[in-house]
């Protein structure tokens, strides 16, 4: 059933990328790269906006169906009552008494029975069990009888709720890809010809550099941020480079202008799509400095450091749990599911929230990994932090240190997982700190924050690499230079442009 929903769900978005595709592409001719005319109404927009109603639609569904259950239901403790009383009752000779005047009275003893067997108290059992032998002639066997009753049905409870919490993580998923269709449904549909005016003014300026503009497209981003596509080609035998168009367009739109990572270098003489976007206003160099347990040979902390298309400084940190080979496949996984969803557009909670379900689809027994993530925005320096079961992160500032702390737990653990998270604005010559708690447990109990705050400060390395490694030998000064666990210490520096 798990893997007939997963194969539905990946079938469905398939068809929904085939469609978007048709989409992009329909109104394309003999001159291909030609863009549609998004800006105004498209059937494929209500079509794309239908799909996400549908996932919705069937999320809700699985919501509604039965949660998961700790206890048996009553008529679960009825079929084992009525199975061992079949089995263990039939042929005695006290029947008509025990199920019969005294019906009542046995049916509430071994509900009351069973019910103790599911507390699991072993005192509770024995007590329950000598106040049966008073009552019943085949105590021991129908004790024996009901027991083996109860841990068949307390089996099919736990394969329940298995597929129950299977059923919650692809409803998790269903319910983000709705979201995520509905915004593409809005974002795709943003574009429009540029301002007469402003495509004259870039026409004539370009045709000065020998290159020849056909259309020009404009997309402002909610958050304000301009991105322009430009149809263009370099008169005959001219190339011109994509820098040299990149600063001319900066100036007439009064903003700093880039080209979309992966554009070509240079325009040449066929008609070409481009792709700039505003340039970030921030970047960020980072460096990582790691130690492995003692006697391990792998280390079980897995690290992601990247910088997306939307202006966004991605860095991910996981701890798997434990040390050695099968702690480092644990955390390597959270760290890939972080960075294919980061990639794909996914906010930091969402691309969480999709890992946790993940794992939980993946049913490993004992599975989890802590997660931390820092995700900084270029254009503003806001830095968003999320946490589940991670170690602190620092922000040091010239001659001051603050924490963000985290106390939920890691992601595999449960459904419904909540995070930690917090905002703060970073300005230049800030750096970020993140640790796993192998670095954190090494210095002394009830203490290990404010002593952390103070080897930061004591660190006199500007370099992040150089940062990180300065910080991992002071931590060693407090544990006899052996390292207990697995150390990682990622740094990352904030710098105007």
């Amino acid at each position: 059933m798990q893997e007939w929903i997963i194969a539905m769900l990946v079938v469905s978005i398939l068809l929904i990328l085939r469609d978007m595709a048709k989409t992009v592409f329909s109104g394309k001719t003999k001159e291909k790269e030609e863009m549609l005319p998004l800006c105004e109404s498209h059937p494929q927009k209500e079509k794309v906006e239908r799909y996400a109603a549908s996932f919705r639609k069937l999320a809700d569904t699985f919501y509604g169906m039965p949660y998961r259950k700790e206890f048996l239901s009553g008529g679960q403790l009825n079929r084992i009552i009525s199975d061992t009383s079949a089995a263990v009752c039939s042929r005695c000779y006290q029947r008509e008494i025990c199920w019969g005047e005294r019906a009542g009275e046995t049916m509430r003893g071994s509900e009351n029975m069973i019910r103790t067997m599911e507390e699991g108290n072993e005192e509770s059992i024995q007590r329950a069990r000598s106040e049966w032998m008073g009552a019943c002639g085949r105590s021991a066997q129908y004790f024996q009888v009901l027991n083996e009753g109860f841990r068949e049905e307390r089996q099919n409870l736990v394969w329940d709720n298995r597929m129950i919490e299977s059923r919650l993580a692809v409803a998790q998923q269903l319910t983000e890809i709705s979201r995520i269709m509905d915004h593409m449904a809005e974002e795709l549909y943003d574009i429009m010809p540029a301002d007469p005016q402003f495509q004259e003014d870039l026409k004539k300026a370009l045709r000065k550099k020998h290159v020849l503009v056909k259309n020009v497209w404009v997309m402002d981003k909610i958050e304000g941020r301009r991105q322009i596509f430009l149809n263009l080609r370099a008169r005959s035998g001219q190339c011109v480079s994509m820098t040299e168009i990149a600063q001319i367009l900066s100036r007439i739109c009064g903003s700093s202008m880039t080209p979309d990572a992966g554009s070509r270098s240079i325009v040449n003489g066929d008609f070409r799509m481009v792709h700039f976007v505003e340039d970030v206003s921030y970047q960020m160099l980072y460096g990582v400095a790691r130690l492995t347990r003692e006697a391990e040979k792998v280390s079980g902390d897995n690290y992601i450091c990247r910088q997306e298309e939307d202006g966004r400084f991605f860095l991910c940190l996981s701890d798997g749990m434990g040390s050695g080979i099968e702690a480092f496949k644990e955390s390597e996984i959270v760290v890939e599911l972080l960075e294919q969803f980061l990639e794909s557009g996914f906010s930091q909670e969402t691309a969480a929230r999709m890992v946790n379900s993940a794992l939980l689809l993946k049913g490993r027994e004992g599975m989890f990994s802590t997660v931390d993530i820092c995700a900084v925005d270029l254009y503003t320096g806001i830095c968003d932090f999320l946490k589940a079961g991670a170690s602190s992160t620092f922000i040091k500032r010239d001659h001051w240190v603050e924490s963000i702390a985290s106390e939920n737990l890691a992601a595999g653990l449960v459904q419904q997982l909540d995070f930690d998270t917090a905002s703060r604005k970073l300005y230049h010559g800030d750096y970020l700190i993140m640790m796993t708690d192998g670095v954190l447990d090494a210095l002394p109990t009830e203490r290990e924050e404010e002593t952390m705050k103070e080897i930061i400060m004591d660190v006199r390395e500007k370099e992040p690499r150089e940062m990180g490694r300065g910080i991992l030998e002071r931590v060693l000064g407090y544990s006899d230079y052996h390292a207990r666990d697995d150390m990682t210490v990622v740094v990352a520096g904030l710098w105007k442009k």
